[in-house]
């Protein structure tokens, strides 16, 4: 599945994007903020894309005007979710690569992301998730309707070997609905 916004596609993640991933995730300030090790080569992204990123429901995040994947969004549905949640349920996680902070990229492939879910996969509830001091991605939730749920502390990370405190936001279908979209969605709008 291929999903559009104004801005940006987001596509199925594919083996020739182990050069644009490795040049975002070896930077120090993007894998371990969001959970996940630092890159070590472009062979250790292309093996990320096969053993990771290449799932459904995962996307590398592009711009409109040029292919080169330069994020990366999805859904963990279920129990596919280490938070516990139901099977109409779902996390959403993504990253962004550093020259492209402060865009609203983010919020754009959220909220596309959500009515996706919500309206193609009829989830009933959305989770998400930041550490303790990531205010990016707590202002990012919070731009898309996210609300805070609760903190879980002391929880290993053992991908990058921390112990963080992880802030875990949610928004329901209804509690989304009253601000947007199934209904009015339009014709060619949704993803294709």
């Amino acid at each position: 599945m291929i999903l559009k916004t104004a801005r940006l596609v987001l596509r199925p993640w594919q083996a020739a994007d182990a050069e644009s991933l490795y040049e975002y995730a070896r930077n120090p300030e993007v894998g371990p903020s969001a959970g996940w090790p630092i890159h070590t080569s472009v062979d250790n992204s292309r093996q990320i894309i096969k053993d990771v990123l290449s799932t459904d429901e995962t996307y590398a995040v592009t711009l409109k005007d040029n292919d080169d994947a330069i994020g990366s969004i999805g859904l963990l549905i279920g129990n596919k979710s280490n938070l516990g949640i139901c099977a109409d349920e779902a996390e959403i996680g993504y990253w962004l690569g550093k020259p492209h902070w402060g865009q609203e990229l983010i919020p754009e492939a959220v909220r596309e992301l959500m009515r996706h879910a919500f309206c193609n996969l009829n989830m009933a509830t959305l989770w998400c998730g930041y550490f303790d001091g990531n205010e990016k991605s707590k202002r990012a939730q919070e731009k898309c309707g996210f609300r805070f749920h609760h903190t879980e502390t002391e929880t290993e990370w053992p991908l990058i070997h921390v112990i963080k405190t992880l802030h875990v936001t949610r928004i329901t279908k209804q509690e989304w609905s009253h601000a947007s979209r199934c209904a009015g969605e339009k014709p060619g709008q949704a993803g294709q």
